[in-house]
C-alpha cells in the first residue's frame, strides 16, 4: 500500500489514516478499555484523553522498521500530545539548564552526551523522558514519570502484559511531522 503513494500528501494521507488515526491493533475490539487505558494517563497528567496516541507495532500490529509483526516482546509506544504538559516540563529544563550555565553543579560526560540527545529530539517538540540527564531536579521528574509507567505495564492495566513507554509531543503537528518523516523515511528505503 505504502509503496503505492507517489506523492507526499498521499504519505501524508497514508500516515493520518494508518498510522496516527484509529484505534490501535492492541485495542481492536477493545474500545472502552482503550478509553480507560488513555483516561489512567489523562488522570495522572492532567491532559484530555483525547491527547493520548498509541503508536508504533502497538497500533499497527507489526513493526515496518523492525520487519515484524505486534507478538509478546513488543511493548506500547505512547504519545501524550500536550502542549502545556511539554511546557511544564520544559519549565523544569530550564532550571536545569540555568544550573548548568552558572556551572554549579559538575555533569559527567555521558549524561552532557544524554541531555544533548534530549535536546536534539526537543527541538523537533518530541520529550524523550529516557535521554533525561538524572542529576538535580532532574532525577524526581524522570522517577516520577518512569514509575507511573511501570504502574501501568505488565498486566496491570487494560493494555495487558506489556512494557508501557511514553514521551511528549508539543502539538499534534510535532507528532504528525515526526511521524511523517518516518513513514517518508521507510518508503525511501523500500523503493
Amino acid at each position: 500500500m505504502l509503496k503505492e503513494k507517489e506523492t507526499d500528501e498521499d504519505v501524508l494521507d497514508f500516515c493520518r489514516k494508518h498510522v496516527l488515526h484509529g484505534t490501535p491493533h492492541i485495542f481492536y475490539s477493545r474500545d472502552d478499555e482503550f478509553y480507560e487505558f488513555r483516561k489512567r494517563i489523562s488522570c495522572k497528567f492532567k491532559i484530555p484523553f483525547n491527547e493520548i496516541y498509541i503508536t508504533g507495532s502497538g497500533k499497527l500490529g507489526f513493526s515496518p522498521f523492525k520487519r515484524k509483526e505486534f507478538d509478546y516482546d513488543s511493548d506500547i509506544d505512547v504519545a501524550l500530545v500536550s502542549e502545556k504538559l511539554f511546557d511544564e516540563i520544559m519549565s523544569d529544563i530550564a532550571k536545569y539548564q540555568m544550573v548548568l550555565r552558572q556551572n554549579r553543579e559538575v555533569v559527567h560526560v555521558r549524561e552532557i552526551k544524554m541531555y544533548h540527545s534530549f535536546l536534539e529530539y526537543t527541538a523537533l517538540g518530541w520529550i524523550r523522558p529516557d535521554k533525561l540527564p538524572v542529576s538535580f531536579q532532574m532525577k524526581a521528574l524522570k522517577d516520577d514519570w518512569f514509575e507511573f509507567f511501570r504502574s501501568i505495564s505488565d498486566g496491570r492495566s487494560e493494555v495487558g502484559n506489556y512494557q508501557v513507554n511514553a514521551g511528549v509531543f508539543k502539538t499534534y503537528q510535532h507528532l504528525e511531522d515526526y511521524t511523517f518523516s518516518g513513514i517518508k523515511s521507510l518508503k525511501k528505503s523500500k523503493a
